[in-house]
């Protein structure tokens, strides 16, 4: 079968497997939502995979027109199909950009929904998947050791082990079982116990949230944590659930209320960042003097999808002596690390490439420290600081708050 048609007079490469029956009529994505596509290519230059592999089918617009195709019939899927729409960070840069108002994001999620339905799943991704089924995280160890990170801390966390609190801090699977990440947590709960917050962490009752077998294209599968983590948090009575994860979030914020519904009410969910910029305002934390300078990088799932871009700079703004500088790209038009959309189970080189590209944004600054609110964003981003021998530190929003707090 030909290649597909796309814009600028480039074709699209023979997607065909004849093993496989065509994506026509792919459930949940009308023909109206692709064929709202332009294919005028601004989505292009901002998309940090085509950025690096320079091919059109890894651009928006490459793969749009593979779903207008797929949709029409005029290809069949197979794996070369399946990896154009798994080599992405679903960073929804190129949504932010589309003068049409094509959401791209959300189509790449109901393809991939489609190709976990017809049993397309990478052989990796399907290995995490089950993996969060069997164990509930990420990294198939044990759940009830969930509170590892916190055991060489000089005194257990006092939210460790409380039934009730007004406040529950959601950790996620990477702050709990990824030593390089452990002191975020370590970090904010310190930070919390300074600020007198009384609050609960659930340890082995929770769950991973959900996002990575949601971005997987198993919506139902999540739907089980969702409702577990839901009604753990509803047990304490807490009023607030807190974040240092941004996925966590974002899930939590947008996906729970539509599967969870009633049950989510008078629950208030709030980023680390969006927390302790009120702590700060409300007098609760004093931040001693840092001569630093440092620049932000916006993680995509707390700033272009969740649009909190405010917060993390109040915070760094409200400590003496340090100066922040902005990278070329920042807020709704920052460039993505590499670390969103399971690319680094699918295809860590190129999550390599990526982080390697916004790392060099950040030396562009003379800045001396790269601050995120990620602890994906700050194991890549440390991660291709290593690997080049840069000279910058890079450290999550609550380690420097933790370092500039006054005990």
């Amino acid at each position: 079968m030909g290649g597909v048609a796309a814009g600028g007079g480039e074709r699209v490469e023979d997607m065909t497997d004849a093993s496989q029956e065509s994506l026509a009529g792919i459930k949940g994505i009308s023909e109206e939502e692709y064929l709202h596509c332009i294919r005028c290519g601004l989505c292009s230059y901002t998309c940090p995979v085509y950025r690096v592999l320079v091919t059109e089918t890894f651009s928006p617009r490459g793969r749009v027109a593979l779903i207008r195709a797929a949709g029409q019939a005029e290809v069949d899927p197979g794996k070369n199909f399946g990896d154009k729409f798994y080599s992405c960070t679903l960073c929804a840069a190129c949504s932010q950009v589309c003068p049409s108002g094509v959401k791209v994001d959300e189509l790449l999620l109901g393809i991939r929904e489609e190709l976990a339905g017809r049993d397309l799943l990478p052989p990796a991704l399907a290995h995490l998947s089950r993996t969060i089924r069997e164990t509930h995280n990420i990294s198939g160890e044990d759940n009830t050791v969930r509170l590892i990170w916190s055991e060489n801390l000089e005194h257990p966390p006092i939210g460790s082990g409380r039934e009730t609190a007004e406040v529950v801090y959601f950790v996620g699977c990477v702050g709990s079982f990824f030593p390089r990440s452990y002191a975020i947590p370590q970090a904010f709960v310190q930070t919390l116990e300074t600020a007198g917050v009384d609050y609960a962490l659930l340890g082995g009752n929770e769950w991973c949230c959900g996002y990575p077998l949601l971005v997987n294209g198993l919506p139902s599968e999540a739907e089980e944590a969702i409702r577990h983590n839901v009604a753990r948090v509803r047990a304490t009575g807490a009023s607030k659930i807190v974040f240092t994860c941004p996925s966590c979030y974002h899930i939590w914020k947008h996906t729970y209320p539509q599967i969870a519904g009633s049950e989510m009410d008078a629950l208030e969910m709030l980023h680390a960042t969006e927390f302790l910029a009120d702590l700060i305002d409300q007098g609760k934390l004093h931040l001693r003097e840092m001569n630093q300078t440092v620049t932000y990088h916006d993680p995509c799932d707390l700033g272009r999808k969740s649009k909190v871009y405010e917060a993390p700079r109040r915070v760094l703004q409200s400590i003496p002596g340090l100066t922040l500088v902005e990278m070329s790209d920042n807020r709704e038009n920052s460039l993505c690390c590499g670390g969103g959309g399971n690319l680094e189970t699918y295809e860590a080189e190129l999550v390599t490439a990526l982080s390697a590209r916004r790392l060099a944004q950040a030396k562009q600054t003379g800045a001396q420290v790269i601050v995120s609110a990620c602890q994906q964003c700050e194991r890549t981003l440390a991660n291709a600081s290593r690997q080049q021998r840069a000279r910058l530190r890079v450290l999550d929003i609550t380690e420097v708050v933790w370092k500039a707090t006054e005990l």
